[in-house]
């Protein structure tokens, strides 16, 4: 499996409790990996499936040492250099585990579909494309021409609408017309980014899998239930669902059976600070 899009440094802060203007509250505050595509790929190759993440840091100690620690969890990095500086992400969790985020994408959106190699997208069986990837150009064509070169092979197409904000600003109608053109074998989208694009997602693409939180998703017509679990952060819990529901279709499993993995896999991603797995 192969995503294209933000590799970031995320900084999580897990205050003890709820904030105060003009107050010192204690906190749990963690430094690592982050953005999208890059949290996809960590978790696919946590499930023991070959992951590869193509993306744009800056040419600094910020950027190779991301690299460096994605790698150093089973991803196949291609990266490319760029002058400005790597993304940077603030997470602030709340007492309920929900987070707000304040986010400077830095090098991420300035690749460009001339910095791509037809090899690195060679055998690729299903790209993972976050709507992030296609709000902002030259970044949007370069995903583009991943789809185009995933296809050719002959691979799948998975889409995660990403963020309401983002599809305010980028347009619901606009992303609308992008998902009937891409035409996505998965979409992926919480019950808010769902209402935000103001159409049935119904036959959009062969599965449609709308996530509902601690409640649980949807595909199809069938709702799946989560397990109960101590939310302390639900960064990445997303991706963590993405990535085991892609990987168990690529096996063969049933849409219902490969939502049922992807709810357990994502109640083990809100039980700890972070975006990624732990490393075991």
């Amino acid at each position: 499996m192969l995503s294209i899009g933000d590799l970031v440094l995320d900084v999580t802060i897990v205050p003890d409790r709820r904030l105060q203007p003009d107050d010192d509250t204690p906190a749990a505050i963690t430094v690592g990996g982050g953005g999208q595509a890059a949290n996809f790929c960590a978790w696919a190759a946590s499930l023991g499936e070959p992951a590869r993440l193509v993306c744009r840091v800056g040419d600094d100690a910020t950027g190779s040492r991301l690299v460096a620690d994605l790698e150093a969890a089973g991803v196949e990095v291609f990266a490319v250099k760029g002058s400005e500086p790597t993304g940077v992400i603030a997470v602030l969790v709340g007492t309920d585990g929900e987070r707000t985020m304040a986010t400077m994408r830095g090098a991420s959106v300035g690749l460009q579909a001339a910095d791509l190699r037809s090899e690195w997208f060679a055998g690729v069986d299903l790209l993972h494309l976050p709507a992030y990837s296609l709000f902002r150009e030259p970044l949007a064509h370069a995903a583009r021409r991943a789809v185009h070169e995933v296809r050719e092979g002959g691979g799948m197409l998975s889409i995660d609408l990403s963020s309401v904000a983002g599809l305010l600003e980028y347009g619901p109608a606009r992303m609308v017309s992008d998902i009937d053109a891409l035409r996505p074998d998965m979409l992926f989208a919480t019950a808010a980014e769902a209402e935000t694009l103001a159409v049935s997602l119904e036959g959009v693409a062969t599965h449609v899998v709308v996530k509902f939180g601690p409640a649980g998703c949807q595909v199809g017509s069938r709702r799946i239930v989560a397990p109960a679990v101590e939310v302390v952060d639900s960064t990445g819990a997303g991706d963590a669902f993405a990535a085991c529901f892609c990987a168990s279709i690529l096996h063969g499993a049933a849409p219902v059976e490969a939502a049922e993995r992807a709810v357990a896999v994502a109640a083990e991603a809100v039980g700890h600070a972070g975006a990624r797995p732990l490393r075991k």
